[in-house]
């Protein structure tokens, strides 16, 4: 029979676990070790503060000339013209919040329906294909995306649902104006589809994974009490894991916002603000993309990146709107206990 022998510790000492003669021998790390463990992982948390710091201070410092010489007017015009220098950047604001929220109000019900699905309603046979289906869309690189929309969704597109989109929601008062124009295949309302299949991936993984954490004694006591299956996802699934849908969805919108290549292909790469979605437009990050490599003159270079530090000002906005949202929900959950 093992015996344990306590052995007296000081502060540098090691605590040694013996056995008998002949046994195995094991020794406990001092504190040393754990003192090491734990600056390392505080430098690596400090590492990713850095990296947004420097790349923050990258963009103010490489947008100084612009900051300087067109000011905060730069934010709410729409000229942009190189020759003359003169530079806005509300048309690809406008874009890139107009493409985002067309990519999330599509993508965010189809994910959730796919979540469920797979979590709740889908067969034995068919979860494992579906799951894995959709994490290939996940892997498609962006660029793929865009060449399939322009070579082969914008001409179906063109000829087969945006005559319909026109004749039907174009005709509507006041929601008509959004929908108006020529069908031209490309356009804000393209890149915004084109955003929402490219998010779905995402998001419906998010939500598949958070979805399985719910405790299946919770699910089955609600079915005990006679819920129904929209009852207990609403009830019991979604209030359980509403913070892990929650980022599941900011993930998504952070990928519709900064996508480059998918929407410089079927955006149309237009610097005309037009209400209507059928219309030519154009983005953050495609401006970046089509023009940065021609940039010509200390003030279209700084202009571009003065681009980039906006966008990067977005995301993280949308990103502290999502905090306070969680932080809100966690408020009124506490106030209900």
């Amino acid at each position: 029979m093992s015996a344990v022998i306590p052995i007296s510790q000081s502060e540098n000492s090691e605590l040694v676990t013996t056995a008998p003669p002949g046994g195995p021998t094991r020794i406990r790390p001092s504190r040393w070790m754990d003192a090491v463990f734990e600056h390392v992982t505080r430098l690596f948390a400090l590492l990713v503060f850095s990296l947004l710091a420097a790349i923050l201070i990258s963009l103010v410092v490489g947008s100084q000339h612009s900051l300087e010489k067109i000011g905060f007017s730069f934010l709410w015009t729409t000229d942009w013209d190189p020759v003359k220098e003169k530079f806005g950047a509300l048309v690809p604001i406008y874009g890139t919040l107009v493409t985002s929220l067309i990519a999330m109000a599509i993508g965010v019900p189809v994910s959730f329906g796919i979540a469920l699905f797979l979590t709740e309603l889908s067969p034995a046979w068919l979860k494992r294909p579906l799951g894995t289906a959709i994490e290939l869309l996940a892997a498609i690189p962006s660029i793929i995306y865009g060449m399939w929309g322009l070579f082969v969704f914008a001409p179906l597109f063109q000829t087969y649902l945006q005559p319909v989109v026109i004749d039907t929601l174009g005709t509507l008062p006041g929601v008509g104006l959004l929908f108006a124009g020529p069908p031209l295949g490309i356009g804000m309302l393209s890149a915004g589809l084109i955003l929402s299949i490219m998010v779905i991936p995402f998001i419906t993984a998010v939500m598949r994974d958070v979805f399985e954490l719910v405790p299946p004694l919770l699910k089955e006591s609600a079915y005990g009490l006679g819920a129904t299956t929209w009852e207990v996802v609403w009830r019991v699934v979604l209030p359980f894991t509403k913070v892990g849908v929650i980022g599941g969805i900011m993930l998504g919108l952070g990928r519709a916002l900064g996508e480059t290549m998918a929407v410089t292909f079927v955006i149309g790469n237009a610097h005309r603000l037009a209400l209507s979605l059928n219309a030519p437009g154009n983005s953050i990050a495609s401006a970046l993309a089509n023009e940065f490599t021609e940039a010509v003159g200390d003030l279209y270079f700084s202009s571009l990146i003065e681009l980039g530090l906006i966008l990067f000002l977005i995301t993280t906005i949308v990103l502290a709107l999502s905090k306070l949202l969680l932080m809100q929900l966690a408020r009124q959950e506490g106030t209900r206990t």
